[in-house]
């Protein structure tokens, strides 16, 4: 079946079986700063945008993105380390496995969420694990991100 997607601002054609996942097509062009880890949507590693909104990769069907857009972290790099530098100050970033999609998501909650109160920023964060780390760091860093640090 043959799919159309625009990832990182590029027009792209594919053809999939219909088991493939995002996740899949993303690796079968180099894409290397989505990670695979649980494989059921579950740990946020291969969180990706899907026209603007976190899907997790690995278990979100291609054939279902048809025609979206996807962003990766690849096509957001200037943002991207612009959040890393609160993260940093925070003692938020430990190992980095998770970072990529923990930044796609928060980037996406600047975008989609209206309320920046903790109890909004966590429910928009629950498909993020980190293992590292207690997420008191990472809320401080968002906070200041998005301009709402007290």
């Amino acid at each position: 079946m043959k799919i159309f997607l625009k990832i990182n601002k590029k027009d792209m054609e594919f053809d999939i079986k219909g088991s493939e996942t995002v996740y899949d097509i993303l690796k079968s062009i180099n894409i290397t700063s989505v990670r695979k880890s649980c494989d059921s949507g579950v740990c946020g590693l291969c969180t990706v945008l899907l026209n603007g909104k976190p899907i997790p990769s690995c278990s979100y069907l291609a054939a279902k993105a048809d025609g979206g857009h996807i962003t990766t972290i690849e096509a957001v790099e200037e943002e991207a380390e612009k959040f890393g530098r609160f993260m940093n100050e925070e003692g938020a970033v430990q190992c980095a496995y998770c970072t990529p999609g923990f930044v796609l998501t928060v980037m996406s909650m600047k975008d989609n969420l209206k309320n920046f109160d903790d109890e909004s920023i966590n429910k928009y964060l629950v498909g993020n694990l980190c293992r590292c780390s207690g997420y008191q760091g990472h809320l401080r860093a968002i906070k200041k991100y998005l301009g709402v640090a007290e």
